[in-house]
């Protein structure tokens, strides 16, 4: 049989994702950040790597993104803009204990809506203080965030 080329690899490259740096990475570096704070409504709470909730969200995070793709976001994060939108809705946000770099692009934390319903997400990344810059998007292939923001509402013990 005769491999086929693949035409999305050199538009995968032209906009940032070499074949040095797959998709995966962004995935697997969510289960090791140090702590996950999940903003409800204005309010936070952290959870911190080893706890029992922390281990539940990474390993639904992992299931959600499992055979989802990581594409170029054509959208950008503005601080004071994210900052107000974080007021309300669900959030997730991964914090490292040290600066990351995927696809060229650094952050100390990833942040994101979470929303049932979807089926696709920007993350923001939070670097040097601010939510500014250019943002990942992640499209779950068909399937949609329920699972996650439910173990979500299971972490903090809300329906």
């Amino acid at each position: 049989m005769e491999k086929k080329e693949n035409y999305a690899r050199p538009i995968a490259a032209a906009c940032g994702e070499g074949e040095e740096e797959p998709a995966e990475l962004l995935f697997a570096v969510v289960p090791q950040a140090e702590a996950l704070i999940v903003h409800r409504n204005g309010e936070s709470r952290r959870f911190t790597r080893g706890s029992g909730a922390f281990a539940s969200a990474a390993a639904a995070w992992r299931a959600m993104t499992e055979g989802a793709v990581r594409m170029p976001a054509f959208g950008v994060s503005i601080d004071r803009l994210t900052r107000e939108e974080m007021r309300e809705g669900l959030w997730a946000e991964f914090c490292f204990a040290k600066e990351q770099t995927v696809a060229g692009m650094p952050f100390t934390a990833l942040l994101f809506a979470v929303k049932e319903e979807f089926c696709g997400f920007n993350v923001v990344r939070l670097y040097d203080g601010g939510y500014n810059g250019r943002c990942f998007y992640i499209d779950l292939r068909g399937g949609t965030m329920r699972p996650f923001a439910e173990a979500l509402a299971a972490v903090c013990g809300q329906p």
